[in-house]
């Protein structure tokens, strides 16, 4: 299939060296992108895909932001903002500010938009955005205070995010149905035309923020596109008619920027991959319950070897719990290097110098799946191998039936800890370790908003978490990005491509 896919790219190539560019692009001031998921509510609390972050951040903008760059915190409709206390947030807000049907953005707004959204009752999409809110109130015209049901210090990253701040006299007219039929926010575009699924026109917002962290918007329209074949896109891209797509298969990327026509810019993803073994026996008595045979398998898979030959791009081996830049997130581990032979001594050591047989279960990346399973199989651990869609494994985790699997996390380009590793080592439906010390330590990290604490804490866990092999963290993702060789692009590691901050060259 691979193989097949990288000659319809190579095709494609040449059908479009063949075919007159539309110079659709910086002619017009109109930068045209394409990509294959429907979204069908551009609402941003009434969906879940990533595409919807995307047509968020550049619809609505949030009090705070967050720096792709530095991943510092930024005022954004607010100027300033403090902890009053561990479960209370103040801002000030920034006068001036409108939204793009010319209503003034003041502390009304505010104060609607997170009680709106933290009633359940409501049906926001994604819970765990906002239901650590619970409730705002109005301190003055540009002055409101956010309290929250507990100490969640992780609140600033939903603030920077995924709470935008809606019009409160139209959201109330129109509610949710005419908020996606008819999108009004504040940010640094506006929408203009709107087909649900299948195209979205954005044209820069004049009267946005003089100051704004986001930048000013240098293009004049963006135009979005769903176009669910992998091929059509490349085929549109290289003709002009489209200047911009992402995740693009390696090989296809080569071959891509190999033709000249365009850019390929890599970047590594705050998603990670891991193996997660059943320390705590939920499947039974499985030899994953004796720590040595859990650090015989971290011995045993060449990480690096992997990277290189398969996941590659900027990529990278990572040794603890978490995706380097979140907050709370340590280097300071036990690491466990390619040493096929300290793996054979350790099995031997637990009981097993024959090695054993065990289910091995994955569902995406079946090559880099079955890579690992052929590296266990060269220590004596013999893999029954199993590939499931996401949904059917996770359920499987759940259940107790899945002893080892090979898993990724992208923790929702959420940069906390409390986003990873907090989820799977508290003894929630996906730990396997159950571990007493790790969770008290995690819960501590998780509650309190001193930085050196949270660190101290993390660090203790995820310290635990190595030592004891409860998982095999494996590497970080990346992704491709194409785009026209007239376009300034800059991809981030969050994974959200923030086209008001692109510019023709």
């Amino acid at each position: 299939m691979r193989k097949l896919l990288a000659a319809s790219a190579l095709s494609l190539v040449a059908l479009a060296s063949a075919t007159p560019a539309a110079f659709a692009g910086k002619a017009d001031d109109t930068l045209n992108i394409v990509w294959e998921r429907e979204l069908e509510n551009v609402d941003s609390y009434f969906n879940t895909a990533r595409e919807g972050i995307i047509v968020s951040r550049m619809t609505w903008d949030a009090l705070l932001y967050r720096d792709p760059a530095t991943m510092a915190y930024k005022p954004l409709i607010a100027k300033s903002y403090k902890w009053v206390d561990d479960t209370t947030l103040e801002f000030e807000l920034n006068e001036g500010l409108t939204f793009h049907d010319g209503e003034e953005l003041d502390a009304d707004d505010v104060v609607f938009t997170y009680n709106w959204v933290s009633n359940p009752d409501n049906g926001v999409k994604t819970q765990r955005n906002v239901n650590w809110i619970k409730s705002a109130k109005k301190l003055g015209k540009y002055k409101v205070q956010v309290m929250l049901k507990a100490p969640f210090p992780a609140a600033l990253e939903f603030v920077a995010g995924s709470v935008s701040i809606y019009p409160k006299d139209y959201y109330e007219k129109v509610g949710p149905k005419g908020m996606a039929l008819k999108p009004v926010g504040s940010g640094p575009y506006k929408i203009t035309e709107l087909e649900p699924g299948r195209k979205i026109v954005w044209e820069k917002f004049d009267g946005y923020m003089q100051g704004s962290p986001k930048g000013t918007p240098a293009i004049g329209k963006i135009v979005q596109r769903t176009i669910p074949e992998r091929n059509t896109q490349i085929a549109e891209l290289l003709s002009g008619r489209a200047d911009w797509m992402w995740r693009v298969p390696a090989d296809q990327a080569d071959r891509l920027s190999s033709s000249g026509r365009v850019q390929i810019v890599n970047e590594q993803t705050f998603r990670i991959g891991y193996i997660t073994m059943d320390a705590a026996g939920t499947t039974g008595d499985t030899p994953l319950k004796d720590v040595r045979v859990r650090q015989a398998i971290s011995h045993a898979i060449d990480r690096e070897g992997i990277v290189k030959a398969l996941v590659r791009g900027k990529s990278a081996v990572v040794d603890a719990a978490c995706f380097p830049s979140q907050v709370g997130c340590t280097a300071a581990v036990q690491k466990y290097a390619y040493d096929p032979a300290k793996a054979k001594a350790l099995l031997a050591e637990a009981g097993y110098p024959d090695g054993f047989s065990i289910d091995f279960y994955a569902y995406r990346n079946r090559d880099y799946a079955e890579a690992m399973a052929g590296f266990l199989g060269q220590v004596g651990i013999k893999t029954n191998f199993n590939y499931l869609k996401y949904a059917a494994l996770r359920d499987k985790i759940r259940g107790k039936e899945v002893p080892m699997a090979f898993m990724t996390w992208g923790s929702y380009s959420i940069n906390d800890v409390s986003a990873i590793t907090s989820h799977f080592f508290t003894h929630g439906k996906d730990d396997l370790a159950l571990d007493p010390k790790v969770k008290e330590n995690l819960v501590i990290g998780d509650t309190t908003v001193d930085l050196a604490v949270r660190k101290e804490a993390y660090g203790k866990a995820l310290n635990m978490i190595s030592e004891n092999a409860y998982w095999l963290p494996l590497w970080s993702y990346n992704t491709n990005y194409a785009f026209s060789n007239d376009v300034n692009f800059t991809p981030t590691s969050d994974e959200i491509p923030r086209f008001f901050t692109a510019s023709w060259k």
